[in-house]
């Protein structure tokens, strides 16, 4: 029996665990033509508890293979955050190419005990492609300051310097330390306190630079919680300079990364050359732990391509889906100039069954419109397009299931922010999810949902009418069975 018969919500083309609660992406690192995905995991239940490292591995980021856990909690504490890297000069002396996880150690003794150091950065190594892991026995490299949250290291070389750089989450603002060696850490400098938003405690930040217009912008995300643009958890980003201690940003405004509600703690890989590529959490604090999936809870995003515009006097940063998840493609239709006034019909042109699928379309943006998606017992999910207050939107209030949180059943809406008249998006969907890329990524929106049945109709409405000057449907193919 297939896969998602057995298991209602399971994403047919995201990552997921087998079993049991999975939060942020972790140590994601790029090594011997494999990409190494870790992630926070608790194998004992399906809600939150005593961190892990879970481990997946993938060819093209787009299937994975589910393998053995690789980093349990020790008397140190629990497994929190972080990043791993490639070692390529052997600085850390575990040996040449070896894989170093660079994590928060949480102490849930101390952390009872109030002292406000029970988070500490620690560092584990693999000499064998990720298989196995050596804890460092000088652990923690990084002693606690007397911050209640500091935690989450990303680390990544500075080559100028030929140091490491880690880029450090210390509860309202970043904390930057430098390394010879993986071992032993000095602290550089902060960013933050008074930047960007604020409306709860500063996670899983991260730190590396894009070539734009001929000069290196360095790109600091910094993943919120709470205090997202549509409430919960959020990913912001700041744009600027960093020389090795300092990063100076070049805009005072607060920029999201993604509009939607369920893309947090989002990282890039390490070891990826000059492409840097995304993939974050698909899920929200606010409901995580209630969500209705058995016998997991949770999944990762498609990963995406990051990049850099320029709109205006503002530069902000681009996602695009990889271009490996065209290996899901299979058939489809294309339209050219197709009016739209009222409804348009597509449910038996698609074919669809499965509600996996991806959209590509291009309009102008003159009137309001709207993708649906619906299926036989009246669910329905809208994504569109609100030319008056020109805005984005993805509406889930009536998508299925929504009573398990007061919060969830909402309308989510973000900004566009480029200027022109034509409209490209990209709406990619999965069994329980929409990914939109609007703008060629500008407006970036990820929302989970819960139908009762698969979204097997598709219509395109507009009250006062639009032409599609392009729309290409594609269905996906499962990457599991």
């Amino acid at each position: 029996m297939a896969q998602e018969l057995r298991e209602q919500y399971r994403p047919q083309f995201h990552f997921t665990p087998k079993a049991n609660w999975m939060n942020d992406p972790n140590g994601m690192v790029y090594h011997h033509g494999i990409y190494h995905l870790f992630f926070q995991y608790y194998p004992h239940d399906k809600v939150w508890g005593p961190m892990h490292w879970g481990h997946a591995t993938s060819k093209d980021m787009i299937s994975w293979e589910e393998q053995p856990i690789a980093l349990y909690p020790d008397t140190l504490g629990y497994i929190f955050s972080g990043s791993a890297v490639v070692d390529k000069a052997n600085t850390a002396g575990f040996g040449k190419d070896a894989l170093v996880a660079i994590f928060t150690h949480h102490d849930p003794v101390q952390e009872k005990q109030k002292t406000g150091r029970h988070e500490t950065q620690s560092i584990a190594y693999s000499l064998d492609d990720g298989k196995t892991w050596t804890k460092y026995e000088g652990n923690p490299v990084i002693e606690n300051p007397g911050i209640s949250d500091f935690r989450d290291p990303k680390v990544r070389w500075f080559e100028p310097q030929k140091k490491w750089i880690m880029t450090l989450a210390t509860k309202d603002r970043i904390t930057f330390y430098s390394s010879p060696n993986l071992k032993s850490w000095t602290r550089e400098s902060d960013f933050g306190a008074k930047e960007g938003g604020h409306g709860g405690v500063w996670e899983c930040p991260d730190l590396f630079p894009i070539m734009h217009a001929g000069r290196q912008i360095w790109v600091l995300i910094v993943n919120i919680n709470p205090g997202g643009p549509n409430k919960g958890s959020a990913g912001q980003y700041f744009l600027g300079d960093f020389d090795g201690k300092t990063f100076t940003p070049n805009s005072k405004e607060t920029k999201w990364l993604d509009f939607g509600t369920d893309n947090y703690a989002a990282v890039t890989f390490a070891n990826t050359g000059s492409r840097q590529i995304l993939l974050g959490w698909m899920s929200n604090w606010q409901y995580a732990n209630v969500v209705p999936t058995d016998p997991w809870r949770s999944a990762m995003t498609i990963a995406r391509e990051l990049g850099l515009k320029t709109v205006g006097k503002e530069i902000y940063l681009t996602s695009l889906t990889v271009k490996e998840l065209d290996v899901l493609n299979s058939t489809g239709f294309s339209l050219n100039r197709v009016k739209v006034k009222g409804q348009l019909d597509l449910t038996e042109k698609a074919k669809n069954k499965t509600g996996l699928f991806r959209i590509d379309l291009k309009t102008k943006n003159t009137a309001d419109f709207s993708i649906v998606l619906a299926n036989e017992v009246g669910n329905e999910l809208m994504v569109g397009y609100d030319k008056a207050a020109n805005q984005y939107y993805i509406d889930r209030t009536n998508s299925g299931k929504t009573d398990f949180e007061k919060g969830f059943g909402k309308k989510h809406i973000a900004p566009r922010f480029a200027t022109g008249s034509d409209i490209p998006l990209t709406l990619i969907g999965d069994v329980a999810s929409v990914e939109l890329f609007a703008d060629n990524g500008l407006t970036v929106m990820t929302d989970i949902f819960f139908p009762e049945k698969p979204m097997s109709k598709l219509s395109i409405k507009s009250v006062s009418g639009i032409t599609m000057d392009h729309l290409k449907y594609t269905i996906l193919k499962p990457s599991v069975e």
